[in-house]
């Protein structure tokens, strides 16, 4: 075995040093600041991204720490909680009310909204999903948080029960090998941030996120197990699919976390559907905390999102 000698200078070192460690870091913060110049939307993503950071730390740990398993109650929507899913509500809560600038919270869950006590209430209200694709964590599957924001207006729950178009920001925390955090502002572009574990801080890595422009991977992400339960229309787009279109057929890819299949489908194009069926007749996702926060992050982003009434 050969026997290797590495000598170094001063300023080796230090250009080392200078590489591996940021001076000039490009954080949330940073960003949020320079594109809006508004402090208390700074805030607010600063409570959000501690939320991240805290179910993080929380989704590394559920196996030594015992965090798998049901908790023996049910959401708002009638899915079964996890323990991280109850975990994971009460860090956003208290980091939204407690950040000074929220006035309603809604959770999926959460049977009612969260009115924020009159001495720590601001201007925003925010709708979010905690723990998306949960029934995956006990697999140590991808899982997410999704979020959407709005303005108040009178200070009442009406407030967030309003079209997709009021929405002023809208993104998503994906927590896998990586934690990254994408959203987008009303009119503006996908931007995507990775928490640096070394500086604790989420740095800007995808810069103007847009779907490929030959449109990408054929790929096809659904739950094909409600296949029976579908309209007709929807099992003829998915065999169109699998049989090739223009001669080519579409690779399927389903992960069963929305946050998960979403995040692959940005980057890599394809489509992804979760369509009504007789079991859900008006569909399962949620508008408020799923339907428009990602339907704002894939339009702005170059692609198309639709409740399939056009």
């Amino acid at each position: 075995m050969a026997n290797y000698k590495f000598e170094t200078t001063d300023d080796t070192k230090l250009s080392f040093w200078r590489e591996s460690m940021d001076s000039d870091a490009p954080t949330l913060s940073r960003y949020v600041m320079s594109q809006t110049k508004d402090s208390e939307l700074v805030l607010l993503l600063n409570a959000l991204a501690t939320s991240f950071k805290l179910i993080a730390s929380a989704v590394r740990r559920a196996g030594v720490a015992q965090l798998y398993g049901l908790a023996g109650e049910v959401n708002s929507t009638g899915d079964d909680q996890k323990k991280l899913d109850i975990m994971s509500n009460d860090m956003m809560i208290n980091a939204l009310i407690n950040s000074g600038v929220c006035s309603i919270l809604v959770s999926e869950e959460n049977e009612e909204p969260i009115i924020v006590p009159v001495d720590k209430a601001g201007k925003f209200c925010v709708a979010f999903d905690p723990l998306d694709g949960s029934s995956n964590i006990d697999c140590n599957v991808s899982v997410g948080t999704i979020f959407s924001v709005f303005e108040k207006k009178d200070g009442v729950v009406e407030d967030l029960l309003r079209s997709g178009e009021e929405c002023i920001c809208a993104g998503y925390c994906a927590y896998s090998s990586a934690v990254e955090l994408v959203f987008t502002f009303k009119d503006s572009t996908v931007e995507g941030f990775c928490l640096d574990p070394t500086i604790g801080e989420f740095v800007h890595t995808r810069f103007n996120m847009q779907f490929p422009a030959d449109g990408g991977k054929r790929i096809y992400s659904c739950n094909e197990g409600n296949f029976i339960h579908w309209d007709q229309p929807i099992k003829d787009a998915v065999d169109a699919f699998k049989n090739g279109i223009e001669g080519k057929p579409y690779s399927a890819r389903y992960v069963g976390s929305m946050v998960a299949d979403i995040h692959r489908t940005l980057l890599y194009g394809g489509i992804y559907i979760y369509p009504a069926d007789k079991k859900s007749p008006k569909g399962k996702l949620r508008m408020l905390y799923e339907g428009i926060p990602m339907a704002l992050i894939i339009e702005q982003a170059g692609g198309i999102a639709s409740t399939g009434y056009f």
